[in-house]
This record gives C-alpha cells, structure tokens and sequence, in this order.
C-alpha cells in the first residue's frame, strides 16, 4: 500500500464575514457609560505588502481594564473587576482595510516580581494569505511607561515604532491610530507566540 501524499497547507480565511463577523459576533464597543476609566477610540487600516488596504480581514483585541485586570478567569490578582468592561473586540476591516474600536486606555500590567508592562493592547489578525493569525500590540504614543517596558524594550529600536499608535484629537476625543503592515517596508512587528 503506498503512502498517502501530503495535504498541502491551507491559508486562512476569507471566511471571516460568514463564520466569525456575523453581526452577533462582531463586539467594537468595549465600554458602556459607566465604564471606569478614559476613553478612547482606536482606528486603523490592515495593508498588505505593496501598501494596499487589506478589505477581508478580521481584527480582535484583548486588554486590560482601567486597573491593570484582564477578565479572565486565571487573573486572579486583587485589583478592581470592572463588570462594565468587556475587554474582548472583533472586527473585519471595510474596502479601505478599517477597523475601529471604542474603548479605554488600560492600566499598567505586571511583568514579574520586579518590573511592570506599559499600557497595550494586544492585538490578533486574520486575514487571506496568512498561514497563521499574527499577534501584535497596540502601544501609547504619550505613555512614559514605554521607556521601561521589558517587552518593548526587546524590540530592535528601529523598529518600536511600528508598534506604536499616534495620538489625535478628532471631536474632542482621544483617538489612537494604529495600522498594521503585513509585509513589506514598514512591517509591523509580530509576536511568536
């Protein structure tokens, strides 16, 4: 009997907007009003290789809340559990390759005994052509924290700014723009994880 030849690798997706990003499973507002903490808005574009918006892909974030807390079950450290806050989004990306996310600005998280985290927000995307998600995280521009940021810190220097979203007033609210690079020049740093 011969051997069965091997399956070929298969990429991920499109089949976001059917399966996952049906209207039940889409979540871009983390927050309700009485949500502690700043609120912000995080908008940006998914691009591929040659800079061109990536319209298929589907976005999520995980943070903590304005505490320093995840909501989930294995963070079992004394801080506030703030019930109002979700701490889970999704999103697909629209013809121009956006997304957004209302949100707040979490807290510091602890690294180890000795050092903290600065305030991020960690960030997964799929998308057609990817072998596998790729996983992020989304940085404050104005946070003095990234300076110390044991994770950040591992990052060649030249680099740290495709991790970094850049602050902007619109309306009177804080809004974070962060785009993610595929590929290519600029590419945004992805985490092995």
């Amino acid at each position: 009997m011969g051997k069965a030849p091997v399956t070929p690798t298969q990429t991920v997706g499109p089949f976001f907007h059917p399966c996952l990003l049906r209207p039940d499973a889409v979540i871009t507002t983390l927050i309700k009003p009485e949500t502690e903490g700043t609120r912000i808005r995080i908008e940006g574009r998914v691009l591929d290789g040659d800079g061109l918006p990536v319209d298929d892909a589907m976005v999520e974030i995980w943070q903590a809340n304005h505490y320093g807390r995840y909501r989930h079950p294995l963070d079992q450290r004394p801080l506030p559990l703030d019930p109002t806050f979700i701490g889970f989004g999704r999103t697909g990306t629209d013809e121009e390759g956006r997304y957004w996310f209302e949100t707040i600005k979490p807290g510091v998280v602890p690294f180890d005994d000795q050092q903290d985290q600065a305030p991020h927000i960690l960030v997964m995307v799929f998308a057609r052509g990817l072998l596998n998600h790729v996983v992020t995280r989304i940085y404050f521009e104005d946070e003095p924290a990234n300076a110390s940021d044991p994770i950040l810190q591992r990052v060649p220097e030249e680099r740290r700014g495709t991790l970094i979203a850049r602050r902007e007033e619109v309306d009177g609210s804080v809004v974070y723009r962060f785009d993610i690079r595929l590929q290519g020049e600029g590419e945004t740093v992805f985490f092995d994880v």
